[in-house]
């Protein structure tokens, strides 16, 4: 059994870190968040000691370490964005490996500082980067694998998660913390689509707003039209008339890729490969922070070249055959 420390615990996905741990047989033994609104650890790990405030938790656990066979194993970050890189130089500071949730850092060049501590410290950084364990995802990764020709697909990628007006006071709506739309909500995609289509040659902005964005993907495989939005209005009819809150579709070559299943345990298979030393790392990692953060640095040029059509009709008159899935935060 490990032992684990997990910061944020209060946050949206703190719950599926908890339960990855406890369902791969390990036990948190400490968490941490300056909001007490955590009952959620009852359902994981109630006798787990819990801090509001760093100071006493970075004690905590410093006295563990002292103590013979206590020292925790992994510390497990849920924080805001901007605060990862702290928390996982804290990690390895006290001897732990860590593991962070996505993004794991903002710029390319908090990836090469950690890269630097990593090696001085002899510890780990790991990512949770679970649209590489969909079954889905992988299918398709070795569907292009194992082309002979220099075949380029299109892609469309099109998410809607309506937020309220609560996001644009909370860090998330503060884009030097959380890095914007394009890294709360597209992180995970375009990580995946560098992945199964191979490294950029080219990345176009046509739109960039706080609650809205889309641009083009140029990568060795794929051309990658994409449309991040926060606005309710941008909710397709499809997904309107049968009353869903959110939207994500991914075409490929007009054909959608059905992730209406395979979710739920994502995060535990995540965990366990962690556990067994195949998780992904720093360097997996790499590749969606800097999209994110030369899309966050861009200049739009407009309705230029060859766009996303939900900026030109709105996402209304997209595909209405999109596939609605289960939330992967």
């Amino acid at each position: 059994m490990k032992k684990f420390a997990l910061i944020g615990a209060a946050g949206y996905i703190a719950p599926r870190h908890m339960r990855a741990i406890k369902d791969t047989g390990n036990e948190i033994v400490a968490l941490l968040d300056k909001s007490d609104s955590v009952g959620i650890i009852d359902s994981y790990f109630p006798q787990a000691e819990f801090f509001t405030e760093f100071e006493r938790f970075d004690r905590h656990l410093e006295k563990l370490r002292r103590q013979n066979g206590q020292q925790v194993d992994y510390v497990s970050i849920c924080s805001p964005n901007y605060l990862h890189d702290a928390h996982i130089r804290f990690a390895l500071r006290i001897g732990a490996d860590a593991i962070c949730e996505k993004p794991i850092v903002l710029n390319p060049w908090n990836v090469d500082a950690l890269a630097e501590i990593s090696e001085k410290t002899n510890k780990n950084i790991y990512t949770i980067l679970q649209l590489r364990l969909h079954p889905a995802v992988r299918k398709l990764k070795d569907r292009v694998d194992a082309l002979t020709d220099d075949r380029t697909f299109n892609v469309d990628i099109t998410y809607v998660a309506p937020r309220g007006r609560w996001y644009e006071v909370s860090w998330k709506g503060d884009l030097s913390k959380s890095g914007g739309v394009t890294t709360n909500i597209g992180v995970h995609f375009f990580d995946m689509v560098r992945w199964i289509f191979g490294e950029v040659k080219d990345s176009t902005v046509h739109l960039s707003e706080p609650t809205r964005a889309g641009g083009m993907l140029e990568l060795a495989r794929a051309r990658v039209r994409w449309f991040l939005s926060l606005d309710e209005a941008d909710l397709p009819s499809a997904a309107t008339s049968r009353k869903a809150k959110t939207w994500r579709s991914i075409a490929i070559d007009g054909e959608e890729l059905d992730f209406s299943v395979g979710f739920t345990d994502l995060h535990t298979d995540s965990y366990k490969a962690i556990l067994s030393g195949s998780g992904f790392g720093l360097e997996d990692a790499r590749a969606a922070v800097e999209i994110v953060s030369h899309i966050r640095n861009a200049k739009p040029i407009g309705l230029k070249g060859d766009y996303h059509p939900a900026l030109r009709n709105g996402v209304n008159k997209t595909n209405a055959n999109m596939t609605l899935i289960d939330d992967i935060a």
